[in-house]
C-alpha cells in the first residue's frame, strides 16, 4: 500500500488560541424573557394586534382630550343625524339619508349650523356617537382589566397552594372549585343586582366570582410539576420557606401560563359585559359601553344602521386584535405547543 504524503506546511499544530476560537459561542446569550420577546417579534401578525390594541387603549384613555363633546349631552334637534366629515365629499359620510328614494341632507334638514358636523353621527337623543363610543371602549376596557385582576389575585395564589400542599387540602379546594364552577356567570349577576346597585362595581364581581376557576387550574397543573424540578427540591433543602420558593421560583416559572391566560381573559370579560348589557342588566343609562351602545343601535338598525356598526366594528377589533395577540404570546413563551 503506497504511503499517503501530505504536503509540507499543510499541517498546523491546533494552539490554545485555535482551541478557544472553535468553542466560542458565536450566538448571543439570551434570558427566556428576551428569547420571548425575540419570537414574538417575528410574528408578524401578533405585533401587528399589539399595535392596534395600544391605539385603541391610548385613544380610550385620551377620551376626555379627543373627544368631540361630552358623551352625555342631549340635543333632541339633533337627534340620528348620520355621519359626516368636513363639507361631505367622503362616501359614507356625507351626511345625507335616503328617505323614499330621495337624499335628504339631515344636517340641513335639522338646521346644524355650518361647519359643526359629527364624525360618526348621532344617536336617538342627539348624542356625539364618537363621544360614547370612546368612553364605552374606555370603560369596557375598565371592566376587562379589573376582572382579569381578580383573576390573578385569587387564581394565582389558590391554583400555587392547591398544587403545592396537595393530599386533602387539594382535594377539598379542588371541590370547591368545581362547585363555584357549576354556577352560571347570569345567575351571579343577577344576585350582584339584588345585593349591590347595577354599574361597575357589580359586574366586575361578578365576572371575578368564577373567572379565577380556569387560572386557578392552570396553575395547579403547572405547580404540580415543577415541584418535583431540582431547583425546587434544593431550595427546600436549603431551608427556604414555602412563600420564598413560590415567590422566587414558582411564579417565574409560572409566567408564562400566566401572561397568556391573562390575555384570553381580558377579552372574555369584555364580550361578557358586552352581553350583559346589551341585554339590559349591565352598565346602567346615561353611562356608555360597548354594550349599551349595540343594545341602542340594534333598535334601529334596520334603518339607522350606522348607530350598531360603529360599536360592534369596534369591540370586533379588540376581541380579534387581543385572541391574536394571546396566540402570538402562546407561541412566544411555551414554543412547544
Amino acid at each position: 500500500m503506497a504511503d499517503i504524503k501530505i504536503p509540507a506546511g499543510s499541517f498546523k499544530p491546533l494552539t490554545q488560541d485555535t482551541h478557544e476560537a472553535q468553542e466560542k459561542i458565536s450566538a448571543p446569550s439570551l434570558t427566556f424573557t428576551q428569547d420571548a420577546i425575540r419570537r414574538l417579534k417575528q410574528n408578524k401578525v401578533a405585533v401587528v394586534s399589539l399595535v392596534v390594541l395600544l391605539i385603541v387603549m391610548l385613544a380610550a384613555l385620551l377620551a376626555p382630550v379627543i373627544a368631540p363633546q361630552s358623551p352625555n349631552t342631549q340635543n333632541v334637534a339633533y337627534a340620528n343625524l348620520p355621519p359626516k366629515i368636513g363639507s361631505g365629499n367622503i362616501p359614507g359620510f356625507t351626511g345625507k339619508m335616503d328617505v323614499s328614494g330621495v337624499k335628504i341632507d339631515k344636517y340641513q334638514q335639522a338646521g346644524v349650523p355650518k361647519g359643526k358636523t359629527f364624525i360618526l353621527g348621532t344617536d336617538y337623543l342627539g348624542r356625539d356617537l364618537l363621544s360614547r363610543i370612546l368612553y364605552g371602549t374606555r370603560l369596557s376596557l375598565l371592566i376587562g382589566i379589573l376582572a382579569t385582576l381578580v383573576d390573578l389575585l385569587i387564581g394565582i395564589p389558590y391554583g400555587i397552594v392547591s398544587g403545592w400542599r396537595g393530599g386533602r387540602l387539594d382535594m377539598f379546594m379542588q371541590r370547591v372549585t368545581e362547585i363555584i364552577s357549576s354556577i352560571p356567570n347570569l345567575i351571579v349577576v343577577v344576585l350582584m343586582m339584588l345585593v349591590l346597585r347595577p354599574g361597575l362595581l357589580s359586574i366586575v364581581i361578578a365576572i371575578g366570582f368564577t373567572g379565577w376557576i380556569t387560572m386557578a387550574r392552570l396553575i395547579r397543573a403547572q405547580t404540580f410539576q415543577l415541584k418535583e424540578q431540582e431547583f425546587v427540591l434544593a431550595a427546600r433543602t436549603l431551608g427556604e420557606s414555602s412563600t420564598k420558593i413560590a415567590w422566587k421560583h414558582l411564579i417565574p416559572n409560572l409566567s408564562s401560563t400566566i401572561i397568556i391566560q391573562t390575555m384570553f381573559t381580558i377579552p372574555s370579560a369584555i364580550f361578557f359585559e358586552a352581553f350583559l348589557s346589551f341585554i339590559g342588566i349591565g352598565i346602567p343609562a346615561p353611562n356608555a359601553s360597548l354594550g349599551t351602545l349595540l343594545s341602542d343601535g340594534q333598535k334601529a338598525f334596520r334603518f339607522l344602521p350606522y348607530q350598531m356598526w360603529y360599536p360592534a366594528a369596534v369591540l370586533c377589533v379588540i376581541m380579534i386584535a387581543v385572541n391574536l395577540l394571546a396566540d402570538g404570546l402562546r407561541d412566544a413563551f411555551d414554543p412547544k405547543s
